[in-house]
């Protein structure tokens, strides 16, 4: 086996060397992953837990959040996948995409496997080693020690910009006062009547969920928003069964697929200003226990539906919503979302509103948009000046923090993700780095025209 020096040890390289390696295998991970394999790249993706999908199966965020804009390729892909599977991904009324978090994990990684990708779990990023202002391979931390991967492109997808801070690319964090967004600890409820649960909120006059479909429902509580389940909470906040804190936040979706189950956005963990720093993550995981712990002791005495009910499994990671944004060739900004923004480069695009679950104040809006408008994601917020061979896929491209929360969403990162994985083929084919890539050309092969509403 061949091996390289690295601090001062001879390490293994445990593969030949792979064309596009994608550093995280979450939502735009795994899509990026996914749409490299479809133009036929050797593909190798390094996932620090043993499930792929990220933030939507190990820390339960689902369903996508609603969209407008035409899903592109991988996106497609991987809805289809999930309907043959048996799981119902519309509910008829919104545009949401519904999934269950075990399918969607499946179905990710049949698509990566049947494609001929490579997939290194529980592999933890350590380094990246450069020569020359490339990234000629990573260190990975595995089950067996150290080693090191050698490949041509990378993705970065670990969310928190792991790989583009360890290859000295610059980084923004937080708002101005350097606040990141809110934390949640998700979690899943079992044994849930969910007809009956339909049958009381409706008796209460509840107008927030909208959908017909049985098999699909919503619930929610935010204090001050005229939510019927209010004056519940607040009689189990008199009664010393909650606190303060979990009045914060209440949001709960039907699973498809997991008849009587339900996940809840939330608790909303209080005063973790910095989800950056490691402590307060530790932190925010002890805190959010404890209200999850509460929310599960109150919703059987309370709220008919949930009578016999029981906690069914936590998240495995932080709902993290927002921590570092790489500082690339664009920063994208919300006056590009003001003014409905059209790039010559532009590979993706947004409509979610700018959606700041902020730890001080409830939230930060700007006007939203109506059906068929949206703004574009232009190629050059993908790339950097200090790295040839990066681009940046998820939360953390180039963007203000007020921006990053609309790009963030679901739909939004998956279309990155495939924009990626073009770019990383066209690299490879014509010779070109990643960050000298023509973003026109990238728009030209996603077949990106402009829609009208």
């Amino acid at each position: 086996m061949r091996t390289i020096r690295y601090n001062e040890r001879d390490i293994p390289v445990i593969s030949d060397k792979v064309e596009c390696i994608v550093v995280g295998g979450g939502t735009g991970g795994a899509a990026a992953a996914i749409s490299a394999l479809e133009q036929g790249l050797k593909t190798l993706v390094v996932e620090k837990t043993i499930s792929l999908g990220g933030t939507q199966t190990n820390s339960l965020v689902s369903p996508m959040m609603p969209t407008h804009v035409e899903l592109r390729s991988v996106n497609r892909i991987i809805t289809e996948r999930l309907n043959q599977e048996g799981i119902v991904t519309s509910d008829g009324t919104t545009t949401c995409s519904w999934f269950n978090v075990e399918s969607l994990s499946y179905v990710l990684e049949q698509l990566i496997t049947e494609r001929g990708g490579q997939l290194l779990y529980d592999a933890n990023l350590v380094d990246c080693i450069r020569e020359q202002g490339r990234i000629t391979h990573i260190v990975v931390n595995t089950c067996g020690g150290l080693a090191a991967i050698e490949g041509g492109t990378f993705v970065d997808a670990t969310a928190d910009a792991v790989l583009s801070r360890l290859a000295g690319v610059p980084v923004n964090s937080g708002n101005e006062d350097g606040h990141n967004q809110q934390i949640s600890f998700r979690f899943e409820m079992g044994g849930i009547n969910i007809p009956s649960l339909r049958s009381f909120m409706r008796s209460l006059g509840d107008q927030f969920c909208k959908i017909d479909d049985p098999e699909f429902y919503e619930i929610a509580m935010v204090p001050g928003k005229g939510h019927v389940l209010e004056p519940l909470f607040r009689q189990g906040l008199a009664d010393g069964v909650l606190t303060e804190d979990e009045l914060r936040y209440f949001q709960a979706f039907t699973q498809p697929g997991k008849p009587s189950v339900m996940s809840f956005n939330c608790p909303h963990v209080p005063g973790i200003a910095q989800t950056t720093d490691p402590i307060m993550r530790s932190q925010a995981v002890t805190k959010g226990r404890s209200m999850i712990r509460r929310l599960v002791r109150f919703l059987p005495r309370y709220i008919p539906g949930f009578e016999r009910s029981y906690l069914l499994k936590e998240a495995t990671q932080l709902g993290i919503r927002e921590s570092y944004r790489i500082v690339g060739k664009y920063v994208l900004n919300e006056e590009d979302y003001i003014r409905r923004a059209r790039f010559a480069d532009g590979i993706a695009r947004g409509d979610w509103y700018i959606d700041v679950h902020s730890v001080l104040k409830e939230m930060v809006e700007k006007p939203r948009y109506a059906c068929g408008e949206y703004y574009e994601i232009p190629y050059r917020s993908l790339i950097t000046r200090e790295i040839s061979n990066l681009i940046a896929v998820g939360r953390h491209i180039s963007s203000t923090f007020l921006m990053q929360a609309s790009l963030r969403i679901q739909p939004t990162v998956r279309d990155i993700g495939e924009a990626a994985g073009v770019a990383c083929a066209y690299s490879v084919r014509h010779g070109i780095e990643l960050n000298e890539i023509d973003g026109t050309e990238i728009k030209k092969l996603l077949g990106m025209v402009e829609e009208t509403a």
